[in-house]
Protein backbone atom coordinates (compact mmCIF):
# COMPACT_ATOMS: atom_id res chain seq x y z
CA UNK A 1 0.00 0.00 0.00
CA UNK A 2 1.43 3.39 -0.93
CA UNK A 3 1.45 6.31 1.49
CA UNK A 4 -1.59 8.11 0.04
CA UNK A 5 -3.61 4.88 0.11
CA UNK A 6 -2.71 4.48 3.79
CA UNK A 7 -3.70 8.08 4.49
CA UNK A 8 -6.99 7.71 2.62
CA UNK A 9 -7.69 4.31 4.15
CA UNK A 10 -6.99 5.13 7.79
CA UNK A 11 -10.07 5.03 9.98
CA UNK A 12 -10.71 5.31 13.70
CA UNK A 13 -11.36 1.69 14.60
CA UNK A 14 -13.42 0.99 17.70
CA UNK A 15 -13.84 -2.77 17.38
CA UNK A 16 -10.99 -5.28 17.01
CA UNK A 17 -10.62 -8.97 16.27
CA UNK A 18 -9.23 -11.00 19.15
CA UNK A 19 -6.33 -12.46 17.14
CA UNK A 20 -2.85 -11.47 18.32
CA UNK A 21 -0.33 -9.48 16.32
CA UNK A 22 2.79 -11.15 14.99
CA UNK A 23 5.92 -9.81 16.68
CA UNK A 24 7.37 -8.67 13.34
CA UNK A 25 4.19 -6.74 12.51
CA UNK A 26 4.29 -4.96 15.87
CA UNK A 27 7.99 -4.23 15.35
CA UNK A 28 7.25 -2.56 11.99
CA UNK A 29 4.62 -0.31 13.58
CA UNK A 30 7.04 0.65 16.37
CA UNK A 31 9.83 1.24 13.85
CA UNK A 32 7.60 3.78 12.09
CA UNK A 33 7.43 5.72 15.35
CA UNK A 34 11.17 5.41 15.94
CA UNK A 35 11.89 6.92 12.53
CA UNK A 36 9.61 9.94 13.07
CA UNK A 37 11.20 13.38 13.15
CA UNK A 38 11.41 15.21 16.46
CA UNK A 39 12.53 18.66 17.56
CA UNK A 40 16.33 18.83 17.40
CA UNK A 41 16.20 15.03 16.93
CA UNK A 42 15.99 14.62 20.71
CA UNK A 43 13.47 11.77 20.52
CA UNK A 44 12.26 12.57 24.04
CA UNK A 45 9.64 9.85 24.04
CA UNK A 46 8.96 6.35 25.19
CA UNK A 47 6.30 3.99 23.87
CA UNK A 48 4.73 1.63 26.38
CA UNK A 49 3.37 -1.43 24.58
CA UNK A 50 0.61 -3.07 26.60
CA UNK A 51 -0.10 -6.68 25.60
CA UNK A 52 -0.96 -8.45 28.85
CA UNK A 53 -4.77 -8.89 28.95
CA UNK A 54 -5.06 -7.90 32.62
CA UNK A 55 -2.96 -4.79 32.02
CA UNK A 56 -5.07 -3.95 28.94
CA UNK A 57 -8.13 -4.17 31.19
CA UNK A 58 -6.56 -1.77 33.73
CA UNK A 59 -5.57 0.73 31.01
CA UNK A 60 -9.06 0.49 29.53
CA UNK A 61 -10.61 1.28 32.91
CA UNK A 62 -8.17 4.15 33.49
CA UNK A 63 -8.97 5.56 30.07
CA UNK A 64 -12.72 5.18 30.47
CA UNK A 65 -12.87 4.02 26.84
CA UNK A 66 -14.27 0.44 26.93
CA UNK A 67 -13.70 -0.27 23.25
CA UNK A 68 -9.90 -0.04 23.53
CA UNK A 69 -10.02 -3.22 25.59
CA UNK A 70 -11.03 -5.16 22.47
CA UNK A 71 -7.60 -4.51 20.90
CA UNK A 72 -4.77 -7.01 21.52
CA UNK A 73 -2.30 -4.12 22.00
CA UNK A 74 -2.51 -0.61 23.41
CA UNK A 75 0.42 1.75 22.92
CA UNK A 76 0.96 4.77 25.17
CA UNK A 77 3.08 7.61 23.78
CA UNK A 78 4.94 9.15 26.71
CA UNK A 79 6.70 12.53 26.77
CA UNK A 80 9.96 12.41 28.70
CA UNK A 81 10.36 16.19 28.84
CA UNK A 82 6.88 17.74 28.81
CA UNK A 83 8.17 21.12 30.01
CA UNK A 84 10.19 21.82 26.84
CA UNK A 85 8.57 24.46 24.62
CA UNK A 86 9.64 25.32 21.08
CA UNK A 87 10.61 28.86 20.23
CA UNK A 88 7.17 29.31 18.59
CA UNK A 89 5.51 28.71 21.97
CA UNK A 90 4.14 25.22 21.30
CA UNK A 91 4.98 22.37 23.71
CA UNK A 92 7.55 20.17 21.96
CA UNK A 93 6.09 16.88 23.14
CA UNK A 94 2.67 17.66 21.65
CA UNK A 95 4.21 17.95 18.19
CA UNK A 96 6.85 15.23 18.46
CA UNK A 97 4.55 12.54 19.83
CA UNK A 98 1.75 13.44 17.44
CA UNK A 99 4.11 12.92 14.51
CA UNK A 100 5.43 9.63 15.93
CA UNK A 101 1.99 8.24 16.77
CA UNK A 102 0.65 9.30 13.37
CA UNK A 103 3.55 7.51 11.68
CA UNK A 104 2.61 4.47 13.75
CA UNK A 105 -1.06 4.71 12.78
CA UNK A 106 -0.31 5.06 9.06
CA UNK A 107 2.12 2.14 9.16
CA UNK A 108 -0.55 0.10 10.92
CA UNK A 109 -3.06 0.94 8.20
CA UNK A 110 -0.58 -0.08 5.49
CA UNK A 111 -0.14 -3.41 7.31
CA UNK A 112 -3.89 -4.06 7.45
CA UNK A 113 -4.26 -3.07 11.10
CA UNK A 114 -6.60 -0.63 12.77
CA UNK A 115 -5.96 2.12 15.32
CA UNK A 116 -7.73 4.99 17.01
CA UNK A 117 -6.17 8.09 18.55
CA UNK A 118 -7.25 8.29 22.21
CA UNK A 119 -6.79 11.66 23.86
CA UNK A 120 -9.63 11.40 26.34
CA UNK A 121 -8.30 9.56 29.40
CA UNK A 122 -7.39 10.13 33.03
CA UNK A 123 -3.73 11.18 32.82
CA UNK A 124 -2.83 10.38 36.42
CA UNK A 125 -4.63 7.05 36.49
CA UNK A 126 -3.04 5.88 33.21
CA UNK A 127 0.39 6.90 34.53
CA UNK A 128 -0.28 5.00 37.76
CA UNK A 129 -1.40 1.84 35.92
CA UNK A 130 1.61 1.94 33.57
CA UNK A 131 4.10 2.93 36.33
CA UNK A 132 5.06 6.09 34.43
CA UNK A 133 6.97 8.61 36.56
CA UNK A 134 4.93 11.60 37.70
CA UNK A 135 6.99 14.20 35.78
CA UNK A 136 6.34 12.50 32.40
CA UNK A 137 3.14 12.94 30.39
CA UNK A 138 1.08 10.54 28.30
CA UNK A 139 0.34 12.34 25.04
CA UNK A 140 -1.93 9.68 23.60
CA UNK A 141 -3.09 6.08 23.68
CA UNK A 142 -3.39 4.00 20.51
CA UNK A 143 -5.22 0.67 20.47
CA UNK A 144 -3.75 -1.57 17.77
CA UNK A 145 -5.15 -4.69 16.17
CA UNK A 146 -6.99 -6.23 13.26
CA UNK A 147 -10.19 -4.27 12.61
CA UNK A 148 -13.49 -6.03 13.25
CA UNK A 149 -15.33 -3.20 11.50
CA UNK A 150 -14.94 -1.19 8.32
CA UNK A 151 -16.37 2.28 8.92
CA UNK A 152 -17.07 4.61 6.03
CA UNK A 153 -14.80 7.61 5.52
CA UNK A 154 -15.95 10.66 7.44
CA UNK A 155 -16.54 13.83 5.42
CA UNK A 156 -13.55 16.10 5.00
CA UNK A 157 -13.51 19.77 4.08
CA UNK A 158 -12.37 20.77 0.59
CA UNK A 159 -8.81 22.07 0.22
CA UNK A 160 -10.20 25.51 -0.62
CA UNK A 161 -11.73 25.63 2.88
CA UNK A 162 -8.50 24.86 4.72
CA UNK A 163 -5.66 26.19 2.57
CA UNK A 164 -4.61 29.73 1.73
CA UNK A 165 -1.53 30.87 -0.15
CA UNK A 166 0.97 33.55 0.82
CA UNK A 167 -1.35 35.13 3.43
CA UNK A 168 -3.96 33.86 5.86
Amino acid sequence: MDVMAAIRGRRSIRKYESRPLAEETLRQVLEAARLAPSARNRQEWRFVVVRDPSQIRRVTEAAGQPFIGTAPVIIAGVALNPERVMRCGVPTYAVDLTIALTNMMLAATALGLGTCWIGSFDQEEVKRVLAIPAHYMVAGLVPLGYPAENPEARPRKQLSEIVSYDYF
